[in-house]
């Protein structure tokens, strides 16, 4: 029984999936499959039910579940204590955020981690907020920056870093969804919306929608705020978005902000990780940079 068996695992149990887990691990199916295979071996029993279709765990794999996340935390802690440049922190830390992100909240944090850790690797990957909790549960990623969801679950850690505000985005090239905001009053609901496909951002929306009380006209659905901003610039419809989607964006003199009729709340900004790994060494660092 190796390390590495034990982390295919585990990236198992979250994916419950053979091939998401061969393809986002890096190794091949045939390889994940033995090395599945020799863990059931070692431990004595079935650890996994598995079809064309799907994978499960046993009452004995959920046991080694736990088994294998307090052996990783374990090895984890052992080998810091023992390296000789004990106050030398190494490894590699996956951190997944928006576009956005990655130029108006995480340089600072980068370049203060990097200072108290340098020999510390850092692997980003940028892609849909909306994906960002995911991202953490599957371990893709060790540390998202996300918004903070209506409901956390408890097998999540979340650290506060800012409060983003939200505003309704409109173009301000010559367009007839131009001419459509300046109206008095302007007649929300003809104008054609385009809102996130899924996510927090998706859900302040309809709860926007629902409060003015009108059904609305939905011109598209996209995937990211950076996609809104941009559809938007091109005067494509009007949107909701985090004013720091705006103030970072390629666009942003092509955009204008309208005020809203009623108070948008806005988005707590932070850093996720699994609770039961925000104690590990390199994520509890990253924390302490917060």
């Amino acid at each position: 029984m190796d390390i590495r068996s034990l982390k295919l695992y585990l990236h198992l149990c979250d994916s419950l999936h053979f091939a998401k887990t061969a393809e986002q691990t890096y190794v091949s199916p045939s390889t994940l499959s033995r090395a599945m295979q020799r863990l059931e071996e070692e431990v004595g029993c079935k650890l996994l039910e598995r079809d064309n279709r799907s994978v499960s765990l046993t009452h004995a794999g959920n046991e080694f579940k736990r088994f294998a996340e307090q052996t990783l935390s374990e090895w984890t802690q052992l080998k810091h204590r023992i390296d000789p440049h004990q106050n030398v922190l190494r490894g590699c830390l996956n951190i997944y955020c928006s576009v956005t992100a990655a130029y108006s909240h995480l340089p600072a944090l980068l370049d203060r981690f990097r200072r108290e850790h340098p020999h510390v690797e850092i692997n980003l990957t940028t892609g849909d907020p909306a994906n960002a909790m995911n991202e953490v549960q599957q371990n893709k990623a060790d540390i998202a920056i996300m918004a903070l969801p209506d409901s956390l679950s408890s097998s999540l850690h979340f650290r506060k870093i800012d409060h983003v505000p939200l505003s309704i985005i409109a173009p301000t090239m010559p367009c007839q969804v131009q001419q459509m905001v300046t109206d008095t009053p302007i007649a929300w609901e003809t104008l054609p919306f385009i809102v996130p496909d899924h996510g927090p951002g998706r859900r302040r929306v309809d709860d926007w929608f629902k409060k003015m009380g009108f059904k609305p006209n939905i011109y598209a659905q996209v995937s990211g705020q950076e996609a809104i901003a941009s559809m938007v610039a091109l005067g494509c419809g009007v949107g909701i978005s985090p004013e720091v989607v705006i103030q970072n964006s390629p666009v942003r003199g092509r955009i204008q902000m309208i005020a809203s009729p009623i108070e948008i709340p806005g988005f707590e900004l932070g850093c996720c990780c699994k609770e039961k790994r925000s104690t590990d060494p390199l994520i509890s660092a990253f924390l302490e940079v917060l």
